[in-house]
């Protein structure tokens, strides 16, 4: 599977920002502020996770310390995504996700991995839950 980032995975248009923020469920999970929005394939969409990640000026004044926590967690992200792409392609699921960054410090790369891989567990034991379970019934 192609481990890049490209353009179709990531969130950028305006529209489907407004409808994540809009329409998508939130929580909390240090060091992130995470919204999700899951819905159904359209014809035309890839059933893919796209993916935002947002560093407040308020936290990180200078744009380098802002830069280098998106560069970190895209990074994570990246290299822990392919479980869910399965999984999504599988279910013919489009997820959103917004990633704000809320820590007031720069965590280690490994620290942000280990978030990364957490929520994507998360993530899944939220919306494919019915797989895990089926299969352990048996």
């Amino acid at each position: 599977m192609n481990e890049g980032l490209p353009k179709e995975q990531r969130l950028y248009k305006k529209k489907a920002i407004e409808t994540l923020f809009g329409k998508g469920k939130g929580f909390n999970f240090y060091p992130f502020r995470v919204v999700v929005y899951a819905h159904d394939s359209e014809e035309d969409e890839p059933s893919i996770p796209r993916f935002l990640v947002s560093v407040s000026k308020k936290r990180f004044h200078h744009a380098v310390k802002r830069n280098r926590v998106k560069r970190l967690v895209r990074e994570a992200w990246r290299r822990n995504k392919s479980e869910l792409i399965v999984k999504c392609e599988k279910h013919q699921i489009t997820f959103d996700i917004a990633l704000v960054y809320t820590a007031t410090v720069i965590l280690s790369y490994e620290e942000i991995e280990k978030k990364i891989k957490q929520l994507s567990l998360r993530l899944n034991n939220t919306y494919f839950h019915d797989e895990e379970n089926s299969t352990t019934a048996s």
